[in-house]
């Protein structure tokens, strides 16, 4: 509830007789610290030493139930977008990377980090911006003159390079700058995307209530398909929005019933919560193919074979089949797994030229990387087997310079994935307070193993439809909104303020001062949207969110009291000792007024 009276604020009468005022309990409130640099390697390190090689026995043999409906649950969470970006790397560098690709890189990538990452919390997959990159990297290959593959090859060559050097010096520290602030910022716009292209995005073609568009591509792919004549788009849609909806629906009931009186028993309870994911994915997709085999939906779009995706009209692969031999029935073959590192048409300059855009290319590793990173080893998720942000940086450098030279797409650490993983793997009380994570590498491993598998079955992977899927991101975006502070605090602007949940902030803060606290948040949140859906600036996105750093080291303490931003954003530690020391003035003031002071 919000104060009730100027003692638990800061009564400029108590503060007369000598009593400390707020700002005064702990002189430092809400201020930031740089950690202390561990250069020349002893970061990198000791990073390792601390966490993979101390706990990786105990992070690969705590096998239980939970790791398998969590292996389930992740591989689903990563199989769709891996084959839509997929999808989309291929339009963007002409098949030169396409599905194949962007699921080998994955499955091998996810399993060696599920071995030798020091943060096995945290799934690495496509991301936008990467995605952004790789094509500006493309067009930027075309005007110079050079083959592609071998350009983003040598690319990849130099950002490891500046990962590395990165890394030896902990210049990773500087992401630990940011706090709740930039965290939340960041953590509701990748959610929001998320819940937007479930949906249905203003930004984007797709999404369940697309369906309802009748210029919508899916219909017209089906109209070629099986005639206008068979086909009725408002079927597609309605059947495609139910069992999007309800697989969500599902999802949430299932995990529901843990702590429900429903069901025999406790255990069949905890066995429902735990593969809510996967029954609804089988459950609805069932329905669809029972019950519904004759209206069409979008399925998931894999690829045919598992060979590289550039098939060649002649023996030199220089141009793409069919689309620029439309004569010949069949490829000549297709693209070596291995670019040509020194094919680059006589212009040798380009491999020195690849260091400008690497530059920009280490930039988003380090930004993705960090600011997930930041967001999932917070203190506040009570993890307690470290962090290690130079190790793994140099890891992620390491795994994208392999891809590059086998013309993989790279990955970096995604957010949302993230975020699933962890709460999946969290035990918490009613209250929603962490009490324990199950901090393991089998998930990590099993869920990419099953999507290299994925390889081997992929045409019973086209029987998922596309909107069943569509269902499970929305329920990721949804579940995901809880544990953003910046989330529950714009809802409090509709709710009745003697009503509110009972916080430190709400406890002790003004409620103008909690509002013009989350406006700043607004604000920033706005400008990264704003970005990050703006196609021709978009690769900017992960600059705009590095902002919301300085942003909050140097603007929120001319509008705030540090007490007031150490409430909001700081981390638990801090605010239960300010809390305790607040406790205790408030108290030797009540005795004074008892003893008539």
């Amino acid at each position: 509830m919000p104060p009730k009276n100027e003692k638990d604020i800061d009564d400029p009468q108590k503060v007369k007789l000598g009593r400390p005022s707020n700002a005064e309990i702990i002189p430092d409130a809400g201020k930031i610290y740089l950690d202390t640099a561990r250069p020349w390697g002893k970061g990198l390190i000791q990073d390792a030493r601390t966490t993979v090689f101390t706990h990786f026995v105990e992070e690969m043999t705590n096998f239980n139930q939970r790791t398998v409906a969590v292996s389930l649950l992740m591989f689903i969470t990563v199989i769709a977008p891996t084959l839509t970006f997929g999808a989309v790397y291929g339009s963007n560098t002409e098949f030169q990377i396409g599905a194949v690709e962007t699921i080998l890189a994955t499955a091998w990538m996810g399993v060696f980090f599920s071995f030798f990452s020091g943060m096995p919390m945290v799934i690495v997959g496509s991301t936008g911006p990467v995605l952004i990159m790789t094509t500006v990297i493309y067009d930027l290959s075309k005007t110079i003159g050079v083959p592609f593959l071998p350009f983003y090859a040598w690319v990849s060559v130099w950002a490891f390079i500046y990962t590395t050097i990165t890394a030896f010096f902990d210049l990773t520290r500087y992401v630990k700058l940011a706090t709740r602030f930039t965290d939340d910022i960041f953590a509701l716009l990748i959610v929001s995307i998320f819940i937007l292209n479930a949906v249905g995005s203003p930004f984007g073609a797709g999404g369940l209530l697309r369906y309802l568009d009748p210029s919508n591509k899916v219909h017209s792919d089906f109209v070629d398909e099986v005639g206008e004549a068979e086909y009725s788009y408002l079927k597609t849609a309605l059947l495609s929005i139910l069992i999007g909806f309800a697989t969500t629906g599902t999802i949430f009931t299932f995990r529901g019933l843990k702590s429900s009186p429903y069901l025999c028993n406790q255990t069949v309870r905890d066995s429902v919560h735990d593969f809510a994911v996967t029954i609804a994915v089988i459950l609805w997709s069932v329905v669809k193919q029972v019950g519904f085999p004759s209206v069409e939906t979008e399925q998931l779009k894999v690829p045919d074979a598992f060979e590289p995706t550039y098939a060649c009209c002649t023996a030199d692969c220089t141009t793409y089949w069919p689309d620029e031999c439309p004569e010949l029935s069949a490829p000549y073959g297709t693209r070596s797994w291995f670019a040509k590192m020194f094919d680059l048409n006589g212009k040798d300059y380009a491999i020195v030229a690849a260091a400008g855009p690497a530059l920009l290319a280490f930039v988003l590793f380090y930004l993705d990387n960090g600011i997930t990173w930041h967001l999932i080893y917070s203190p506040r998720n009570n993890l307690q087997h470290g962090d290690s942000y130079n190790w793994d940086l140099f890891l992620n450098g390491f795994c994208n310079l392999i891809n590059g030279l086998l013309g993989l797409p790279w990955l970096v650490a995604t957010t949302v994935p993230c975020i699933v993983h962890l709460n999946n793997l969290t035990e918490k009380d009613k209250d929603g307070k962490v009490l324990k994570v199950q901090e393991t590498r089998l998930t990590y491993f099993f869920s990419h193993l099953l999507v290299g598998l994925s390889l081997l079955f992929l045409s019973a992977m086209k029987q998922i439809p596309m909107p069943v899927l569509l269902g499970v991101f929305l329920f990721m975006g949804l579940s995901s909104l809880g544990g953003i502070d910046f989330w529950k605090r714009f809802l409090m602007f509709f709710q009745q303020p003697s009503l509110y949940a009972e916080t430190p902030f709400t406890k002790y803060m003004k409620l103008s001062r909690i509002h013009m606290y989350t406006i700043a948040q607004i604000v920033f949140f706005a400008g990264v949207f704003i970005v990050q859906n703006t196609k021709a600036i978009a690769i900017a996105f992960p600059f705009m969110t590095l902002m919301c750093i300085p942003g909050r080291l140097w603007l929120l303490p001319k509008l705030f009291e540090g007490w007031e931003l150490m409430l909001l954003d700081g981390e638990a530690e801090q605010i239960e000792e300010w809390i305790e020391k607040k406790e205790r003035v408030v108290n030797d003031l009540h005795m004074d007024e008892e003893d008539g002071v």
